[in-house]
């Protein structure tokens, strides 16, 4: 009886931390690596992106576009060192720094209008999923998408 009662109470203490463990490995979990992007209006594919560390920095660049026509189209509609650029190598993320689970303080690029948007992400799925939030301002005045890791 003594042995069924540790053996329930190992499986209760371990079951009990197992989501936490899950969601540590999470939050240690690095959005560097290839992901894709999706359309907002129609939920196609539209690009992968690489996201890279470079001085302690995350930034991300356009690898490669599903839209046809993709590897002529230069970024015509931005306005500052990107503009004229071409696409695919375009870099659309850049500086972001990780604070606590999110990673924060960068801007992402919307390559259709040239915009430019404060930026926020974070990891979900344990790390299948990056969750990317562009917005003016407040992070309520913004929107999200979410990539899948595709390596």
């Amino acid at each position: 009886m003594r042995t069924f009662i540790s053996i329930a109470c190992l499986s209760l203490i371990y079951f009990a931390a197992n989501p936490l463990l899950a969601a540590d490995a999470a939050a240690s979990a690095s959005p560097v690596g290839l992901w894709k992007t999706f359309d907002d209006k129609t939920g196609n594919a539209r690009a992968l992106v690489r996201i890279y560390e470079q001085d302690g920095k995350l930034f991300g660049r356009i690898e490669q576009s599903f839209t046809p026509g993709a590897e002529t189209r230069v970024c015509v509609p931005c306005t500052d060192e990107r503009k004229n650029q071409p696409i695919i190598g375009l870099l659309i993320v850049r500086k972001m720094q990780r604070d606590g689970n999110e990673y924060s303080g960068g801007d992402i690029l919307d390559p259709e209008s040239g915009s430019v948007y404060r930026c926020k992400m974070h990891l979900e799925q344990n790390g299948a999923r990056l969750i990317i939030r562009g917005y003016i301002g407040f992070s309520l005045l913004g929107r999200s998408q979410t990539w899948q890791r595709e390596g």
